[in-house]
């Protein structure tokens, strides 16, 4: 005797799958041209089998009831689609990189959650004399079917789907059959499936069952093609068939649904049909154009949304349509806070509908296939996709790393690029696992070839890097030419048509495609969302646009993957650890552009604005007006403008624009009235939808601009003119410069020694210690980890670096006192420093400082000058933005410390007044005053882990 008895499936390498049918495009069958034009599965030979099941949840399959014996009816109720850990069995674990079990592969433990789901079903009498499939949507991780007590087949690949031939399990029409599924949380597909987001287990999409005639359609491609001047396409459909060969018949309808043509042909040949002229219009992101061919065999209608639209790389760029596109891109996991990945298709339409409103050109389907309904959205609404494989091996990394010798002596980039190539030995250069690679790229292709949005398909995500993708990569280009291929992980893009990279700097960006000219570069993630992130997307938005081998990038990612979890009376969003569950990475999966509830943060409204289709700039007295979409005018758009001012804003009027072209610009003059300097007035320039679109209504804020109608140096030194006459008295004693005025009517006193300044007047203390010169401030989510600021700033002694007066001179000129301080940032044990002149500048009713730096040796990265001082002032705000954004937020919501909530770009002046709040203030050479009304001191801010 022996245990186990044989070798479990689910622990199997050489089982990827029982019994299962061949992949297949996703389609409904109908029984007339009218429903299939209707789109509406329920319209078509389908049956839902969603809705309440029985479950029995046990620690191990080896524990789980024999079917022969087990009473499924005394079981608890579960719905389908769903995941058992959020519906009371077992516990949601977060793990961003790490494996949850022992590195063993491709084995995985005995102690293995099972669930075991039971229901029964009927099959429709009509349905007599077909084949009967049963199709899953989603399993996670893998399964066992049986159908009246009789073993169908088992299935693996988590969010790909799985069909089985049931027709010879039926039981006679009419009489009840049950239905018995046993799920697995992991298996040897689990190596392969470690993904950055919740381990979640069960059936989490649609379950249903489709007949299929004798004679019938099982798979088809519709193909559509663009001559070289994209004034003529064809549209290529090849059927596949089960049973006798027989007519086929071919209609495509135009967008407005009029019929443009009809072809018939033999079912094992291939229609081609024509458009030209007027009648073809080409699908793009900016403007999605779909049309409809239904096909028609034997009795059964197909539909299927077609886009003409032609996707190719000419050295070096890729192209659609024939020109070179920008990503303003989005990765997005499928998440929901209650369901998990059983995302509602409400929901995950009500994302899209979003993502279009805030400019976002792109979806990265991170990392794995979705829904299929969700490319439908894609097509419909305009969003370029790439298509992902359900494959990822991060896991394999920490492994790696743990075998690396002396780590103390090497920087993480070469500790990261030794563990990488090392951890691809396990899976991805192993030909034990070449058939799993395979069929994750087969099942992705086959499933979604004929959805016009995808224009890329992806090998997967942090996989290392090794010859099974080069065998994805060959399959891929032999079976569907008419896309490209991406993979971040393979740097030299062997494998790939393109170079990708995650969260590489500007400079690193530039360097790369300095060195590599031979295709373009994207970043596949960036701007990592997390905590008060992601910042600089300007200045990467700009370099998207001006360098040419750079064509764009998605924002590392969409929602924070909160649960809502009750505490007692209480909700809230729970993220890893929890749970209890080990090994987690707490709140790193709180990193999106909206929260939990996905309603948007300020960092998407800050990105709709870096990425927003129409750009306004000044150029003398003229302003310049570009166009950045690629294939439209800005005729979609009303434009109109008004005039911002302290006093309130002017009524809006319409702005009268020439046509511009997509990637053009135009010169235009100010409106009469209009007058250039001045004081404290911007010009503003709202674009907003003429019509309503199926993405937005009607007035929908497309872009906007404000132009400062006075120069710089007014709004970040305003005057303050000092009263004729006036006198200022400086009286030195000790270390200490006392200062007064007879019309000032305040008393300052600054500490020569300390560098210190302090203010008050008649009705008490203003600023009673500072400004504190400092390169140390709160560390924020994004910061902590490996590969954040905070491990380097703690080894350089960030935190000890203190400022130190070396010498002071004072004088009265102009009626203002002019007090230069030399300083001195440095921090103890360390030599490197920074030295900084501190210019005051006191006038009637107001202190102005200067600060000029030089730094001394190797200073870290990301450290800043800023300027502390010890009372929260009253604060005078000219607001540019029309939304609450990052740089104009007051307050938002914080899932834990984090640096967010009250930065403020567009200050025009600080006043301190009274208050037991501290004051930072970050000195932007070139620009506006930045200030963080935050408790501060360089004690606080070492002690606080953000703000």
């Amino acid at each position: 005797m022996s245990f186990p008895k044989a070798q479990p499936d689910w622990n199997n390498l050489q089982v990827l799958h029982r019994n299962k049918l061949s992949p297949r495009a996703h389609f409904y069958s109908y029984a007339s041209e009218e429903r299939a034009l209707s789109f509406d599965r329920e319209q078509s030979e389908y049956k839902s089998l969603n809705g309440t099941w029985k479950f029995h949840h046990d620690a191990s399959p080896f524990e789980a009831p024999d079917w022969e014996e087990a009473e499924p009816l005394s079981w608890d109720d579960i719905k389908v689609p769903g995941l058992w850990q959020l519906q009371g069995y077992g516990r949601p674990l977060y793990s961003n990189v790490n494996y949850p079990f022992h590195v063993n592969p491709p084995n995985v433990p005995y102690l293995n959650e099972t669930g075991s789901y039971w229901r029964t079903f009927t099959v429709p009498g009509e349905w007599d004399g077909q084949q009967i499939r049963l199709r899953f949507e989603g399993v996670d991780s893998a399964f066992h079917l049986w159908v009246n007590g009789r073993d169908v087949g088992y299935s693996q690949g988590s969010r790909n789907p799985s069909e089985f031939d049931i027709t010879s399990f039926l039981q006679s029409s009419g009489q009840a059959n049950t239905i018995a599924v046993r799920v697995y949380e992991f298996c040897d597909g689990s190596y392969i499936e470690r993904q950055d987001q919740w381990l979640l287990s069960g059936i989490f999409r649609d379950v249903y069952l489709v007949p299929f005639p004798k004679d019938a359609i099982v798979d088809f491609s519709a193909t559509p093609e663009l001559d070289d001047a994209f004034s003529s396409a064809t549209l290529s459909t090849k059927v596949s068939i089960q049973g006798d060969d027989g007519d086929l018949r071919v209609k495509l309808f135009a967008p407005d649904g009029s019929l443009i043509k009809e072809d018939s042909v033999s079912s094992s040949e291939t229609s081609v049909i024509t458009v030209t002229g007027d009648a073809l219009k080409l699908w793009s992101a900016e403007d999605p154009v779909l049309y409809t061919v239904l096909l028609t065999f034997a009795g059964r209608t197909i539909g299927q949304r077609i886009g003409f639209r032609r996707i190719e790389r000419k050295d070096p760029n890729f192209f659609i349509n024939g020109k070179p596109i920008i990503f303003y891109g989005m990765n997005r996991h499928e998440h929901h806070q209650l369901y998990g990945r059983a995302v509602p298709y409400e929901c995950m339409r009500a994302d899209l509908i979003l993502m279009k409103q805030h400019n976002i050109n792109a979806l990265r389907c991170s990392h794995q296939p979705n829904d299929p309904r969700l490319y439908e959205v894609c097509d419909e609404l305009g969003l370029y996709v790439i298509a992902e494989a359900d494959l990822e091996t991060h896991g394999f990394d920490p492994v790696e790393r743990s075998n690396i010798k002396d780590q103390n002596l090497k920087t993480r980039v070469e500790i990261q690029e030794e563990s990488y190539k090392l951890a691809a030995k396990w899976t991805s250069d192993n030909l034990e696992w070449r058939e799993a690679y395979l069929d994750r790229a087969v099942q992705l292709v086959q499933r979604f070839k004929n959805y016009p949005c995808i224009v890329f398909w992806s090998l997967g995500n942090e996989a290392f890097y090794g010859q099974n993708h080069a065998a994805m990569y060959k399959w891929i280009k032999e079976n569907d030419p008419t896309r490209l291929v991406h993979y971040e992980g393979d740097r030299e893009a062997l494998s790939a048509d393109m170079y990708s990279v995650m969260y590489a700097s500007l400079d690193g960006m530039k360097k790369h495609i300095t060195e590599k000219t031979d295709r373009p570069l994207i970043q596949c993630e960036f701007g990592h969302a997390m905590g008060n992130g992601p910042g600089g997307l300007s200045e990467y938005i700009q370099a998207f646009r001006t360098e040419k081998l750079l064509q764009g990038g998605f924002i590392w990612e969409w929602c924070n993957h909160g649960l809502r979890t009750r505490d007692g009376k209480i909700f809230y969003n729970a993220y890893g650890g929890d749970f209890g569950d080990e090994p987690n990475d707490a709140d790193f999966v709180m990193d999106g552009m909206t929260w939990t509830d996905h309603t948007p943060n300020p960092g998407l409204v800050e990105y709709k604005k870096v990425i927003e289709p129409v750009t306004v700039t000044k150029d003398g007295d003229q302003l310049v007006v570009r166009n950045h979409y690629e294939f439209i005018d800005l005729g979609h758009l009303d434009v109109t403008w008004h005039l911002v001012q302290e006093a309130g804003n002017t009524e809006a009027q319409p702005f009268e624009l020439p046509q511009i072209k997509g990637g053009e610009s135009v010169t235009v003059g100010f409106p009469s009235g209009v007058s250039l300097g001045t004081d404290s007035t911007w010009f503003a320039l709202n674009f907003r939808l003429k019509a309503d679109t199926k993405w937005a209504k009607k007035g929908h804020e497309v872009a906007w601009s404000q132009i400062p109608l006075f120069g710089e140096q007014q709004l970040m030194l305003p005057s303050v003119p000092s009263e004729p006459g006036s006198l200022f008295s400086i009286r030195e004693k000790g270390a200490r410069l006392f200062i007064t005025s007879p019309s000032f009517k305040s008393h300052l006193t600054f500490d020569l020694i300390r560098g210190n300044l302090q203010w008050s007047n008649e009705k008490g203390k203003i600023l009673t210690k500072g400004p504190e010169l400092g390169l140390y401030r709160a560390l924020t989510q994004n910061d902590v980890g490996e590969s954040g600021d905070a491990p380097v700033w703690q080894r350089f002694r960030v935190g000890s670096a203190k400022m130190h007066v070396r010498s002071a001179t004072w004088k009265v000129e102009n009626g203002k006192v002019i007090i230069v301080s030399q300083v001195r940032v440095q921090p103890t044990v360390l030599e490197w420093a920074c030295n900084a002149t501190m210019t005051y500048t006191i006038s009637e009713g107001s202190v102005h400082l200067h600060t000029q730096e030089a730094s001394l040796g190797r200073i870290p990265k990301s450290c800043r000058a800023s300027v502390l001082l010890s009372r929260c002032p009253s604060i005078i705000m000219q607001q540019n933005g029309s939304a609450v954004d990052r740089v104009n937020l007051i307050w938002t919501r914080r899932l834990r410390p984090a640096l967010a909530g009250g930065i403020r770009r567009s200050t025009s002046s600080i006043q301190p007044t009274s208050g037991h709040r501290k004051m930072a203030i970050a000195l932007i050479p070139g620009g506006c005053v930045s200030n963080l009304p935050r408790p501060a001191s360089m004690a606080v801010l070492q002690s606080k882990q953000g703000w």
